[in-house]
């Protein structure tokens, strides 16, 4: 029987006779500038080639702010997929992950999709975003859908959901910030491991330039100086730190109505706001 996953715009689905209220996309207006060959991997690995084969669930690892999230849902969008992100933490529960029942109006029991089980039926893109902050016991509810079984089972609404084919999912991680040890057996389900480094300066002046077109060019050579100095320094600032710096550098500016008579010092400052004392011997 052939699969018609629901549409984008229905609200709500029937499975097994339970009535169940499903999630919408997540949209954004990302845009992936950066390394093409981490691109490349990441649609490698969701790419089904035979009718017997079945897409890897990859695992996207870097520093906090180097675009893990960004390059999937921009991944995603060149399949012209749906995407639905999960913010995982400490405190997720299987049934967060899956299907939580809430009290409606009338006092009866309603059952609400998460974003995975959202993008499983409608057959979109799931992000599990900073996954390794989840615990042993909500992990253990994805095995199932990790694997060649792709399904899962909701105990609180006493369901099995099967993934669509389309349904692809992808894990960020970062690497200095697990929360948990994660299980072998999710380790196993979990490939390939997609690394992602700092960009090149030349990377990181393009991902200023989409991220900020409004600002002074004096401005992004700063910026990029400053990374690229913290980066020869093996510091764990990102791109992502150096756009909010150069964002509230241009604010501070505009605010002066344009002065650029001390423009150094207000670059110093938003280090200093930004990143705090330890970052300023990375500044001119």
């Amino acid at each position: 029987m052939t699969y018609t996953p629901p549409s984008e715009h229905e609200s709500r689905i029937n499975i097994q006779g339970v009535e169940i209220a499903l999630g919408f996309p997540d949209e954004f207006n990302f845009s992936w500038v950066g390394q093409r060959d981490v691109l490349d991997q990441l649609l490698a690995a969701w790419l089904v080639i035979d009718a017997n084969d079945i897409p890897l669930n990859p695992r996207l690892i870097g520093k906090p702010g180097v675009g893990k999230t960004t390059l999937a849902y921009a991944a995603a969008k060149k399949l012209n997929k749906p995407v639905y992100i999960f913010q995982c933490t400490m405190d997720t529960r299987p049934e967060d992950l899956l299907i939580t029942p809430v009290v409606d109006k009338s006092g009866g029991i309603r059952y609400v999709a998460s974003a995975l089980v959202t993008a499983m039926i409608r057959g979109g893109v799931c992000i599990l975003d900073e996954a390794n902050r989840m615990s042993e016991k909500s992990w253990a509810s994805l095995a199932p859908l990790l694997d060649t079984r792709r399904y899962i089972e909701s105990i609180v609404a006493g369901l099995k959901v099967s993934a669509s084919p389309d349904f692809r999912i992808c894990v960020t991680m970062n690497d200095d910030s697990s929360t948990f040890e994660i299980p072998e057996y999710i380790h196993s389900r979990l490939q390939p491991q997609i690394y992602l480094d700092f960009p090149e300066a030349e990377e990181e002046r393009r991902i200023l330039r989409e991220n900020l077109p409004f600002i002074d060019e004096y401005i992004v050579d700063y910026v990029i100086n400053f990374l690229q100095r913290a980066h020869a320094d093996h510091e764990n600032y990102t791109i992502r730190d150096g756009i909010n710096i150069a964002r509230y550098a241009a604010k501070r500016m505009k605010f002066l109505n344009g002065n650029k008579t001390n423009i150094d010092g207000l670059l110093r400052q938003s280090v200093l706001m930004t990143l705090g004392d330890e970052a300023l011997s990375h500044t001119m």
